[in-house]
């Protein structure tokens, strides 16, 4: 069983993979030895994160993309393929929220929050799954959300771009399952980041989320590295088109006190 969950000689690329959950996933990898190159917009923040797997005894490259531009995403299909010969393993982590009235969201705000979180998805599936549809191999984990499955106050255009990564999450395991690709998704809960610290500790949306969370705790991202790994693995050979809630039992709350 430790063998079929090794990642060792396989390469994976973390698209969104040098900030918050992307960077623990890419890391996370990197502990199961595979080689990660973790690619994001900010070049500093690549520069960071690829020092950090090196520094695991595995190879990486420093490479920006941005999943709103196609043309970044092929040329860094091209740059793995020229130094690793082949991509196993893809992650889709980049997105954005902003929370808005729904009745006075721009349409712009709309527009790219579905470009980056739903098609921002379908590029980097279709870039890298046309080289593992070739290969006859490979793994994808999407990252949903539990807005894929419940509404939060104000944050409807997030909501409809997760729900959708969900449904494309199946319908690329129905088309693509029987040429060796796997296509699953991971739908985190809460998740204390850097970011959402000062949210989730001090307001009335914080405490409510960590009332709805039965374990009375919110997440560590280090706690979602055993879902990307299983996922990524050997272990997951028979698993697609699946969407693992790792929420601490937040979908199954209903009173908790």
């Amino acid at each position: 069983m430790t063998t079929s969950l090794s990642l060792e000689g396989k390469t994976a690329v973390v698209i969104g993979g040098t900030t918050g959950i992307g960077r623990v996933l890419s890391l996370g990898l990197a502990d199961a030895k595979a080689d990660v190159v973790a690619s994001a917009r900010r070049q500093q923040h690549v520069e960071e994160t690829a020092t950090e797997i090196e520094q695991r005894g595995r190879q990486t490259l420093r490479l920006c993309s941005d999943v709103k531009d196609r043309a970044s995403l092929e040329k860094l299909l091209a740059a793995l393929l020229h130094h690793f010969g082949k991509v196993d393993i893809l992650i889709n982590c980049a997105g954005k929220v902003k929370r808005t009235p729904t009745l006075t969201m721009p349409e712009e705000e709309w527009a790219d929050i579905l470009d980056t979180n739903l098609t921002g998805t379908l590029r980097a599936c279709q870039i890298f799954g046309r080289h593992m549809l070739e290969r006859g191999y490979g793994r994808i984990i999407n990252i949903a959300s539990l807005n894929s499955f419940v509404a939060l106050s104000e944050v409807a255009a997030y909501a409809a771009s997760k729900a959708g990564v969900v449904s494309l999450t199946r319908s690329l395991a129905v088309e693509w399952s029987k040429r060796g690709v796997t296509v699953n998704a991971i739908a985190p809960g809460v998740f204390r980041t850097r970011l959402n610290a000062e949210l989730l500790d001090n307001t009335p949306r914080g405490q409510e989320l960590l009332m709805r969370t039965p374990m009375g705790r919110f997440g560590k991202t280090e706690e979602l590295v055993g879902a990307a790994v299983y996922f990524a693995s050997e272990a997951s050979s028979f698993v697609t088109g699946q969407t693992l809630v790792v929420d601490g039992g937040f979908l199954s709350s209903g009173v908790n006190q």
